[in-house]
């Protein structure tokens, strides 16, 4: 399951473990145009772990869930 919300200048999307147990934390993604921030809460630190990614990266990483094994490159962004 996941919860889409569009604030101000973000887009933020929670997703919720449904899986087999151990279920993980909910995993929340604030996306704006500049950064895409991957949060989760751990429980054994008792803090929000996160990952900074580029716009660049998150769409690299869209791309590469479709595609086989392989080393590859994007097309540079259009100015």
């Amino acid at each position: 399951m996941f919860t889409i919300e569009h604030e101000f200048d973000t887009t933020v999307v929670t997703l919720v473990d449904e899986g087999r147990a151990p279920l993980q934390e909910d995993v929340t993604v604030h996306a704006t145009e500049s950064v895409i921030l991957l949060n989760q809460y751990d429980p054994r630190t008792d803090s929000v772990v996160t990952v900074s990614l580029s716009p660049e990266q998150w769409r690299d990483l869209t791309a590469a869930l479709n595609l086989p094994e392989g080393v590859y490159r994007s097309d540079p962004p259009q100015k």
